[in-house]
């Protein structure tokens, strides 16, 4: 009998090779040897063994046998270090210190500066968010896991889309780059979220304020900065599984990814899949204009989706030259909520009720395809960069076909058809730096083509073109003193196309008599704009304490929906009219930034103040089209200030402690809604959180516990048709630890969490639904496990 258990012990792999011999185990701390702040996402590797170093920076090695190991520490920007240590028994209290480095790129030698010295050195307020940052936060969209960054917040569109708001700016205020191209979606539309795969993303740079100078129009808020990985270590294939579960919204999803070199040669690739069902709502019913909407256990009726993304990029690197070319597609069918679409749903024939995972009407499938390509040349004296990157954005957003004023019942579903194509060709030069300065100068030029179809008309289709030439000086005062100054001028064009409608209208003549005509929505049409932005500021770093001062101005082109829209938006129950003499928004900012990193404590403090001249929104007017309510776009002198404060401290070595706020003020000072703030202002917030790392709790191995208790105040600035929006409380907790299934690879990662515990009842004043008073998602349980492979 107990040779068979043996056997089966051996034969399940619980007691192996340790039943027979004795192992031990390493641990310690992976710390900056000049900071001593600890570093997260260290490698640790020995021959037969392997660890990542935690969130404050400790690690463990198991399973060890007695004798002499080497281990290798390694960390982008950091010297790799080896160290020997003798095991003949399990060691604790291990300090690794890491010294910041010159970066190498393959055999040539940059002598630049790592990542977090050029953060420090550079005025503008960034900030990082890293590959175990997107893990350990990881929400049902890209936009829902930044937003706990002090500064970004999110306007949610159901349950898997969101689109970015930095400082209470969004839209095309705010610019997407992924891999050196700028993403071009349809951002202009309340209810068109970003269509980017999320997995495998290991670095975004999240800039807050002005940034047109480097990314060109649409950046005049910040800049959302998706870094292309790392460079594969040579002669290594690796590659992990991701899986998701939701009980909210019984969201099921895989991802997996691969990537490789061989020699010079890389390459990249990763399949990621979601389905998911109507989210629950803590409510029973849903007040509409003065209708009640009864929902079935809580689900949001047509609230589900499904979505399957696919990329893969292949590079080489060898001397002097770096390239990498991209490849993705994102493809979703999103249903939305069947009231966000007005009151058609009373007389539906659709049974919404009849299953929480059919995608009925009011639907959108949207494909984004992009290929690009980024190259790296170092040239004596000079290192260039170029982009090239062509996208297709292809949008359909199907309604039930219902007869509008003059307009027949539609024949299909087809409601709209947006197909959008986009080029784009960038080029950099860095010049070496000479006497302190370090010289910047680039070309940036973007190319748009975008086709309609369908029964609603809402824009034009438009031809657009963006050129841009920039130049900018980093000089290096001191060491610790850095004057940074640039100027940009961008020159842009858009050609709107006219149309008329497919449905005659009737029109009352003068005279009496009727006439029967073809409307005319949009006109052909040719607008240019011109214009400079530039910026100028300074950083002093003082010991530990980094001090920024960073004044800017930017500005936005405006887009075809501002200038030449002329029909009922029936997503949001209104009729929307664009400007054709509108303005480019012009933005002025000053931001200052004062950030204090100890080893065991740290603040930063970045307040900012903003003035629009000509700040460009939908107002609503007193006037109607067929009942429905015409709101037109216009422009007022517009004056904001606000800021982040962000803290955390560190005790007994595994409680970390932190807090963030963040406020945005924002007041037209011109216009017919002078006195008013602007749409989509998010209100006063904080977040406080506190993480725990015990030592090892059965098999579980340096699980950690974290909690975090958002409060947000009572909005009361707003401006019509918004309403105020009480404040609220919610907390959210999770367990992230790591557990031993397979030999000779890494752990299996765990991630439990439970969002809204209380199962609270609040809004989002953010949010898509939130004119319509539809809550947020109540109570979600989410497990995710991700299994990386060597």
């Amino acid at each position: 009998m107990l040779y068979k258990l043996l056997g089966i012990c051996l034969s399940i792999g619980l007691c192996s090779y340790s039943y027979a011999q004795e192992t031990y185990s390493i641990s310690g701390i992976v710390v900056d040897a000049r900071t001593q702040a600890p570093i997260s996402g260290a490698n640790i590797v020995g021959s037969r063994a392997y660890a990542v170093s935690a969130n404050d920076g400790t690690f463990i090695i198991k399973k060890l046998q007695k004798g002499s190991h080497m281990f290798k520490v390694t960390y982008l920007g950091y010297a790799p270090k080896e160290m020997t240590i003798e095991v003949s028994k399990s060691i604790s209290g291990i300090v690794v210190e890491l010294n910041e480095t010159d970066m190498v790129l393959e055999e040539v030698e940059l002598h630049g500066k790592t990542k977090n010295r050029q953060i420090m050195e550079s005025p503008i307020v960034t900030i990082e968010a890293s590959k175990e940052f997107m893990d350990s936060n990881r929400e049902n969209s890209l936009m829902q896991t930044l937003d706990k960054i002090p500064g970004v917040s999110t306007i949610n569109i159901g349950s898997g889309q969101s689109k970015p708001v930095i400082r209470g700016l969004g839209f095309n205020r705010v610019g997407v780059v992924q891999n050196g191209i700028k993403h071009e979606a349809q951002q202009w539309g309340s209810d068109h979220g970003l269509e980017i795969d999320q997995y495998g993303i290991d670095r975004i740079q999240i800039v807050k304020g002005p940034a047109s100078l480097m990314y060109g129009s649409d950046a005049i808020a910040g800049v959302v900065d998706i870094k292309p990985s790392p460079v594969p270590e040579r002669d290594t294939l690796q590659g992990e599984v991701n899986l998701l579960a939701e009980s909210n919204n019984d969201l099921l999803g895989i991802s997996g990814g691969v990537y490789s070199r061989k020699g010079n040669w890389f390459y990249r690739g990763r399949l990621t899949y979601r389905d998911y069902g109507d989210y629950k709502v803590p409510t029973d019913k849903i007040n509409y204009e003065n209708y009640i909407f009864e929902l079935h256990d809580n689900y949001l009726r047509n609230t589900a989706g499904r979505e399957a993304n696919a990329s893969f990029s292949l590079g080489f690197i060898s001397g002097k030259v770096k390239t990498e070319t991209f490849i993705s597609n994102v493809n979703a069918k999103n249903g939305f909520f069947a009231n966000a679409h007005g009151l058609e749903v009373r007389t539906s024939s659709i049974d919404y009720d009849a299953s929480n995972r059919d995608i009925d009407l009011p639907f959108h499938n949207v494909n984004h395809f992009k290929l690009s390509n980024s190259t790296t040349i170092n040239l004596d004296g000079h290192r260039l960069h170029f982009d090239v990157g062509f996208q297709n954005n292809y949008r359909e957003e199907h309604s039930e076909p219902v007869p509008h004023g003059y307009m027949p019942k539609p024949p299909n579903s087809k409601e709209r058809e947006f197909n959008k194509n986009t080029y784009t060709f960038n080029v950099k030069d860095d010049l070496k730096a000479i006497g302190g300065h370090a010289i910047t100068t680039g070309l940036q030029i973007e190319f748009q083509d975008n086709g309609i179809g369908g029964w609603g008309f809402l824009i034009p289709a438009y031809k657009r073109f963006m050129a841009g030439v920039f130049v900018y000086d980093q000089y290096e005062i001191q060491p610790d003193f850095h004057l940074q100054a640039g100027l940009r001028y961008d020159y842009g064009y858009i050609n709107t196309q006219a149309y008329y409608d497919w449905y005659p209208s009737t029109i009352n003549n003068g005279d009496g008599s009727t006439s029967y005509v073809y409307l005319q929505r949009a006109q052909d049409k040719d607008l240019n704009f011109g214009n400079f932005s530039g910026s100028v500021g300074l950083s002093y770093i003082h010991k530990n304490t980094t001090y920024k001062l960073n004044l800017g101005k930017s500005f936005r082109m405006p887009l075809a929906n501002e200038l030449a829209s002329d029909g009922v938006n029936y997503h949001m129950y209104r009729y929307e009219k664009g400007n054709l003499e509108l303005d480019p928004e012009e933005s002025y900012q000053i931001d200052v930034e004062i950030g204090h990193d100890a080893p065991l404590f740290n603040i930063n403090m970045s307040p900012f103040v903003n003035y629009f001249n000509n700040f460009i929104y939908l107002n609503p007017t007193p006037n109607y089209y067929e009942t429905l309510q015409i709101y037109e776009y216009t422009q007022s002198k517009v004056f904001r200030y606000g800021g982040e404060v962000q803290a955390g401290t560190r005790l007994f070595n595994r409680l970390k402690l932190g807090a963030s706020a963040e406020y945005v003020h924002s007041e037209q000072v011109s216009g017919e809604k002078e006195g008013f703030t602007i749409p989509f202002s998010p209100p006063l917030s904080g977040l406080f959180s506190a993480s725990y790392q015990f030592y090892k709790i059965l098999f579980l191995q340096d699980p950690v516990f974290t909690a975090n208790y958002r409060i947000t105040a009572k909005q009361e600035e707003i401006v019509p048709p918004e309403e105020v929006t009480d404040g609220y409380q919610v907390l959210n907790v999770s367990l992230q630890t790591k557990i031993n299934v397979l030999k000779n690879t890494a752990p299996l990662q765990v991630r439990f969490k439970l969002n809204n515990v209380f199962g609270t009842k609040y809004y989002n004043h953010t949010s898509f639904y939130r004119l319509i008073d539809v809550p947020e998602a109540g109570r979600n349980i989410s497990i995710s496990l991700t299994q990386t492979f060597y």
